[in-house]
C-alpha cells in the first residue's frame, strides 16, 4: 500500500481533541444543572441538548452556516470582533465535531451523575461544605468512570463526523480536509486504495475506542461489585 500524506489525520485528531475538551467542559455544566435543578422549560431544554442526535447532518451544518457564515448573527460577530471567519476552516469542522458530540457525552454524564447516591452530597452540604467543592470532592470522582466512558465516545464520534463538517468547513486539502472527508473525496476520484486506507484508520480509531469502553465497564463493575 502506498504512503499517503497523514495530515488528515493530524487535523482530525486536533479537532476532535479541541472539540471533546469543550464538549467535556459543556456537558458537566449542563448535566449538573439538569440534574439537579427543576425549571420551567427544562424538558425542552433537554430535547435542544439532544436534537442533533435525531437530525441529519446536513440540517446541523445548515444551521450552523445560518449561524457562522458570512452574514449570520456569530459570523458577523466574530469577524468584526476578533477578524476571524468560521466558514472553510478547521475552526468549523471543530465546532460542527462539537455540536454532533454533545449529545453522547451529555447523556453519559446525566448518567453517571444519577448513579451518585444524592445523599452523599447532602451530608456535606449540613457540614457547610461549598457546592463547588461537593462537586469536586464527591460529585466528580465519583462518576468519573461513566464520564470517561463518555468522553472516549464523543472523541470518536467526533473524530468521524462528515456531514456537518462538509457544510460549514468544506474541503480544502491541507486546511479542512479530515479523515471522513478524505476518504469520500477519495472515492469520487476513483482512488479505491488511498480510500481503503484511511477507512482502515478511521475503523480501527473506532474499534479501540468502543473496545477500550467496554473493557473500562466491564474493570469498573466488577470493582464495584467487590466493594
Amino acid at each position: 500500500m502506498m504512503p499517503y500524506d497523514l495530515s488528515p489525520l493530524w487535523l482530525s485528531l486536533r479537532v476532535a481533541v479541541i472539540s471533546t475538551l469543550f464538549v467535556f467542559l459543556a456537558s458537566l455544566a449542563l448535566a449538573r444543572l439538569m440534574s439537579r435543578r427543576e425549571f420551567f422549560g427544562k424538558s425542552l431544554v433537554e430535547a435542544l441538548i439532544l436534537l442533533p442526535l435525531v437530525l441529519p447532518p446536513t440540517v446541523i451544518g445548515f444551521g450552523l452556516i445560518v449561524l457562522f457564515g458570512a452574514n449570520g448573527p456569530l459570523g458577523i460577530l466574530l469577524e468584526q470582533w476578533f477578524g476571524f471567519r468560521v466558514v472553510f476552516t478547521w475552526i468549523g469542522a471543530a465546532i460542527a465535531s462539537f455540536v454532533v458530540s454533545l449529545p453522547l457525552m451529555y447523556q453519559s454524564v446525566m448518567a453517571a451523575f444519577d448513579k451518585v447516591d444524592p445523599r452523599w452530597e447532602n451530608v456535606a452540604r449540613t457540614m457547610g461544605v461549598s457546592e463547588w467543592r461537593i462537586f469536586r470532592t464527591i460529585t466528580f470522582p465519583l462518576a468519573w468512570s461513566g464520564i470517561l466512558a463518555g468522553l472516549i465516545l464523543a472523541f470518536a464520534r467526533g473524530i468521524g463526523e462528515f456531514g456537518a463538517t462538509l457544510m460549514i468547513a468544506g474541503y480544502i486539502p491541507g486546511v479542512t480536509e479530515t479523515v471522513p472527508l478524505a476518504i469520500y473525496f477519495a472515492y469520487e476520484a476513483g482512488d479505491m486504495e488511498k480510500a481503503l486506507f484511511w477507512v482502515l484508520i478511521i475503523s480501527s480509531l473506532g474499534v479501540a475506542a468502543i473496545t477500550w469502553v467496554n473493557y473500562w465497564r466491564k474493570k469498573n463493575a466488577v470493582r464495584i461489585g467487590r466493594e
